[in-house]
């Protein structure tokens, strides 16, 4: 996916058979940002979790999967992942766009409290704002409490 050009970039419901392409996104995604902090023992389940209301994958072209979201509880966004070579072409945006849509407008977030983060400068950069950080109920992968940044929309 280097040199990436994206002249229609399409939003839709998550597919199945769209799965595989995903974890391989979120595999890159972890090799270049360590998202999710905790690599998953089945990625595929993580991706597909029963909590999830709906989600979603953004295409550069048809077949070609190069974003994903999903949305929780009604209105909080999950599993929000872009790949590196199609970051900075407003494949996040897109998908939080349609996401609002569907959630009706008011979207919240929690994204791991991390020194640099590209996430929450991603976040704080297109609107999103801070509202306080709170201690997760699991660790990061050497047992270290997890804080997250908690953003509303």
């Amino acid at each position: 996916m280097s040199d990436l050009i994206i002249r229609r970039l399409t939003v839709r419901a998550r597919r199945p058979e769209d799965l595989g392409q995903c974890v391989e996104v979120l595999r890159a995604v972890r090799l270049a940002n360590g998202y999710p902090v905790k690599w998953p023992s089945d990625p595929r389940a993580w991706l597909d979790h029963p909590q999830l209301d709906q989600a979603w994958v953004a295409e550069s072209s048809p077949g070609v999967v190069v974003g994903h979201v999903a949305v929780q509880n009604g209105r909080e966004v999950a599993r929000l992942f872009v790949a590196p070579a199609a970051r900075r072409l407003r494949v996040g945006s897109a998908l939080l766009d349609h996401v609002s849509v569907w959630a009706g407008g008011r979207l919240i977030l929690k994204v791991v409290d991390k020194p640099d983060s590209p996430a929450v400068a991603f976040y704080e950069g297109t609107g999103w704002r801070y509202t306080h950080t709170t201690t997760a109920d699991r660790t990061g992968p050497r047992g270290e409490p997890v804080r997250l940044r908690h953003y509303v929309r």
